[in-house]
């Protein structure tokens, strides 16, 4: 009877320092980086496609902003543009006449020129031609400077146009709304036919493929450590009642690989999250690491890891 009371006794001992010791070497909780969608238009929300919880590409169309008003605009201006085009002067045709004339000019110079080669016409007939000749051509190239000038004018009014279409094509592409990464939707915070203002939230995304769990550890655990290195990441698994069995704790999670890949420069305070005062009052190091997730982790929930 006295063997079987000490038995009894040391076995409450060891499950006693069982239960008080830790069996992983650091814990934190998992995250990811969230991307806040907004937009970048104002309008009504005609068409958003998307629920919380779907899986989103890169560049995947999920709706649009109405761009009315923005359509509009821009064939007002292309038709302003097609009015200054219409009023720009051609040169060719105006200029016709008076080419017309300095050919038939310089017909009749050569003509003169021949007669009085010939003495059979005086000096003055050429010289008249000549000058004629002359006139025709400074009144050409007077013209033909004039109606540069004025085809100038129109031109310079046109490219400040294009540049206000250029505009509108970029915010009428901004009024499509495309998915910017792979990811999960978290939070979806907008409906269709909402009236959209440019800043508006519209959904919250994340890449759940791969988690990150952090975690902090102590100053002497740090020498343990390098970036690159192979840990063991662990969570509950809920399949067992946690009890002071150790075999029952270890039944009890969920192992993945993980792998170090961000080792704080600095240390910090505990954060407010760890449950005992004692441990809240020493300077810590903050470490990610990367976990594969297989469907079973969530941002927010505890994981711990073994070096």
């Amino acid at each position: 009877m006295k063997f079987l009371f000490i038995s009894i006794f040391s076995y409450l001992l060891i499950v006693s320092c069982n239960g008080t010791q830790k069996d992983f070497d650091a814990s934190g909780t998992f995250e990811s980086v969230e991307t806040i969608i907004s937009t970048e238009s104002a309008g009504t929300i005609m068409q958003f496609n998307i629920e919380e919880g779907q899986t989103l590409n890169p560049k995947q169309y999920i709706g649009y902003i109405d761009t009315t008003q923005l359509f509009l605009k821009k064939k007002q201006i292309e038709a302003q543009i097609d009015v200054i085009d219409g009023q720009k002067p051609n040169i060719p045709i105006q200029i016709a006449a008076l080419q017309e004339q300095l050919k038939e000019a310089e017909v009749n110079y050569i003509r003169a020129k021949n007669l009085v080669k010939g003495d059979a016409a005086p000096q003055k007939l050429l010289d008249d031609a000549s000058v004629k000749v002359e006139v025709l051509k400074k009144q050409i190239e007077a013209q033909k400077s004039a109606l540069d000038i004025t085809s100038e004018t129109f031109n310079r009014n046109v490219p400040p146009l294009q540049r206000q279409i250029a505009q509108i094509n970029d915010q009428l592409l901004k009024c499509r709304i495309i998915n910017p990464i792979h990811g999960t939707v978290l939070t979806k915070y907008a409906q269709a036919f909402e009236i959209a203002m440019p800043g508006k939230v519209l959904y919250k995304i994340a890449e759940l493929d791969t988690l990150t769990l952090r975690v902090y550890i102590t100053g002497s655990q740090l020498s343990s450590i390098k970036l690159g290195q192979k840990v063991t990441v662990r969570t509950d698994n809920g399949a067992t009642k946690l009890s002071d069995n150790p075999k029952e704790k270890k039944d009890g999670y969920r192992e993945y690989p993980g792998n170090i890949y961000w080792i704080s420069n600095k240390s910090e305070f505990t954060p407010k999250t760890v449950q005992t005062k004692e441990e809240r009052v020493d300077l810590v190091y903050a470490i990610k690491v990367r976990v594969a997730n297989d469907g079973f982790l969530k941002i927010g929930m505890y994981g711990e890891i073994i070096f």
